[in-house]
């Protein structure tokens, strides 16, 4: 059966060895890049814990996920290059902690706004979708950084 929460199963396929946007393991969570790449260089930073909010976790392990958190960042940064990068940390949808970390590009259609004022389709549509030796050199380029 398959668990109410979409994060957990994407940590469960990291833990079998079938998720193929994985790219690191850290204390406290894992680095992926998103499925979906319209913001070249989006990476999601999973946390191990399935908590809904900051506050719901212990201050030692939430004070380690943010470090490591701005550290994926900086590597996100080094790796693509953006000239801006969006940190959002929602959970709407998906209740279990995760960070968006969004490189903003000098060709972004809408450098001034969030992200979600584009239609979810541009974004996530099937031709933003990343795989095979695109997705690798992605991951390399990441996993440099980290």
């Amino acid at each position: 059966m398959k668990s109410p929460c979409f994060i957990c199963d994407r940590i469960e396929l990291i833990k079998n060895n079938k998720n193929p946007y994985f790219v690191k393991e850290l204390e406290t969570g894992y680095v992926v890049l998103g499925d979906n790449q319209f913001y070249k260089g989006l990476t999601f930073f999973l946390s191990k814990i399935h908590k809904n909010e900051l506050h719901d976790v212990d201050k030692k392990f939430r004070n380690t996920f943010l470090s490591e958190m701005a550290n994926v960042a900086e590597a996100v940064c080094k790796a693509f290059k953006p000239r801006k990068l969006n940190y959002e940390l929602l959970g709407n949808k998906d209740n279990h902690l995760h960070w968006w970390l969004i490189p903003r590009h000098f060709d972004d259609p809408n450098p001034g706004m969030p992200i979600w004022v584009m239609d979810k389709s541009v974004i996530f549509g099937e031709d933003t979708k990343v795989t095979g030796e695109e997705l690798e050199k992605l991951k390399q380029f990441l996993k440099k950084e980290l």
